[in-house]
């Protein structure tokens, strides 16, 4: 079955407030350390598709296609918690990462550079 085929639940689904492209963010954050690994985008089939499968699955924006974390990588993502927040506007995934969460191979997309000097 394609992601595309994957109806989410009305009851989760009234509850989501996606975009102008229909899509919603999801925050991904490793179940045993917390650590924010990435960012991604789904929609109401990515979501479906995660909450049946347990596995990441997200849209990806640039190439207008659905792509499941570690298909192509061997970095799967083990879903391990789905939760939405209070506005319904972002979605946070706690999930137990294998190899990296990021496209370059890093374990986060967020370790690279620091904006702000800290105190």
């Amino acid at each position: 079955m394609a992601v595309s085929d994957y109806v989410l639940d009305a009851s989760v689904g009234t509850r989501l407030k996606r975009n102008e492209q229909g899509l919603v963010p999801a925050i991904v954050q490793a179940a045993d350390t917390g650590e924010v690994l990435m960012l991604a985008w789904m929609d109401d089939h990515a979501l479906a598709h995660t909450l049946e499968t347990r596995r990441g699955t997200y849209y990806s924006r640039s190439r207008g296609e659905y792509w499941i974390k570690g298909e192509t990588s061997g970095n799967v993502q083990h879903v391990e918690s789905v939760a939405l927040d209070c506005d319904g506007d972002t979605i946070l995934l706690k999930v137990s990462q294998t190899g990296g969460a990021c496209h370059t191979g890093d374990r986060t997309c967020f370790d690279a550079d620091v904006l702000m000097d800290q105190p």
